[in-house]
């Protein structure tokens, strides 16, 4: 069984939840956040990204930063900016973008069942960017940006939520990027909680989509906690982290892209021939009234490659030497075939000549950093598909770094965890 728990929320007051609401930390750099935070005193930027309110030169990680991003939400809450739930309730967190439409469920997880596994990585976690949340946690005693988990066969839990799409339950109704609307709804009904913590019970186990850091960092922070409290019992909110849970089948993952700055000292030509022996490699010629001439991946295995103002087809021809999971998704063969061998990438989560661009800016954005000199090479990717996520997970491994990108993304701001 997996617990799920509704919790005591800090949120905003909902006419403010659309000045309030911001994208998550970790997709826009110190200077986008400025810029979008600019002339908004009461943006979530503020307190996610506090170094926008600090000079420049300040180390994003230096102790100023996140004492910065505790009086900035003090000053939320002073302000009667953010209020107080003054019950546990569970949310319904509905988005629509585009024609792609997901419902989750708004709630607390246990850190305990993630160490037990119950809640699954697919992802290894970078020490400093774990440590950043950490900090973030224990300065603002406050989980500031929920963790995106998936749960397989859902319709159960969706029925639910669907019954509390009511208009008397809504809470927020926010517009974000990319013209997505964000829909919450509260569960506040005593006996529709116990009911949505029934459904829980017959799970064995969720998945983390997005927000390893996050996860770990809330983990980190409950053995803090615990040390330092003699009358620990386990139902302390550090014991917890906000989520939203969707089922499987409804998220999205969008392609992760590849662009690299130069060819190894290879030739074009030389790198071509190197290319051809595990790859059928054809120049791509789009149909008449495609929306643009890039190539887009439509299966695995088959990958997009930009060179010198020409798009081509790369079609794996070699056999795989292993059926582990990891070794036959696409990023792995890209970096175990063309990117190691060929283009000297031994370690894309530190090499520098790498850069990962995610699905949502379209292929447009390949082209355009090739173009205009930043890169040499481009490769389009085909989505790593959800039960590739599950399937590696179950196995106790992970997948290589910058494997899925979902979209859309969740807004922070719109509901905090306090854990004191």
């Amino acid at each position: 069984m997996i617990t799920v728990r509704p919790l005591q929320s800090l949120r905003p007051v909902s006419e403010k939840a659309s000045d309030v609401a911001s994208p998550p930390y970790d997709v826009l750099n110190a200077d986008e956040a400025r810029e979008k935070a600019k002339n908004n005193p009461i943006s979530f930027l503020h307190v996610n990204k506090p170094e926008i309110d600090l000079p420049r030169d300040v180390d994003p990680h230096d102790d100023s930063v996140y004492q910065k991003a505790s009086e900035n939400l003090q000053a939320l809450i002073r302000q009667g900016v953010f209020i107080h739930d003054q019950e546990p309730c569970f949310y319904t967190y509905h988005m629509k973008m585009g024609s792609h439409v997901q419902t989750g469920l708004v709630a607390v997880t246990s850190t305990e069942e993630y160490r037990l596994n119950k809640i699954k990585k697919h992802e290894h976690t970078k020490p400093d960017k774990e440590s950043d949340r950490l900090q973030h946690i224990l300065s603002t005693h406050a989980q500031c940006g929920p963790v995106i988990l998936m749960v397989r066969s859902g319709s159960r839990i969706i029925n639910w939520l669907k019954n509390s799409m009511q208009p008397d339950n809504l809470l927020y109704d926010v517009r974000g990027d990319n013209q997505t609307q964000h829909t919450l709804y509260r569960i506040s009904e005593p006996a529709s909680i116990k009911s949505i913590q029934k459904v829980f019970e017959t799970v064995d186990a969720l998945y983390i989509a997005d927000g390893h850091h996050r996860s770990a960092a809330a983990c980190r922070a409950t053995e803090y906690f615990r040390s330092r409290n003699p009358e620990h019992t386990g139902e302390e909110p550090y014991n917890f982290f906000l989520s939203v849970i969707f089922p499987d089948d409804q998220l999205q993952i969008l392609d992760y892209n590849r662009v690299v700055r130069d060819l190894n000292g290879l030739s074009t030509e030389e790198l071509s021939e190197r290319l051809s022996v595990k790859f059928h490699m054809t120049p791509y010629v789009p149909s008449e009234g495609s929306v643009d001439g890039a190539f887009h991946p439509d299966r695995e295995r088959t990958f997009g490659m930009y060179l010198d103002g020409q798009w081509y087809k790369l079609v794996l021809s070699a056999p795989l030497p292993s059926l582990d999971p990891v070794d036959t998704l696409d990023v792995s063969i890209l970096q175990n075939h063309v990117l190691q061998p060929l283009l000297g990438i031994d370690d894309p989560r530190t090499d520098s000549r790498i850069h990962f661009v995610g699905g949502i800016r379209g292929l447009g954005e390949l082209e355009r950093l090739v173009d205009r000199g930043d890169f040499r090479i481009a490769f389009s990717m085909f989505p790593t598909p959800i039960d590739h996520i599950i399937r590696i997970s179950d196995a106790g491994k992970v997948m290589p770094p910058k494997s899925t990108w979902f979209e859309p993304k969740l807004l922070s701001g719109l509901l905090i965890h306090p854990i004191d």
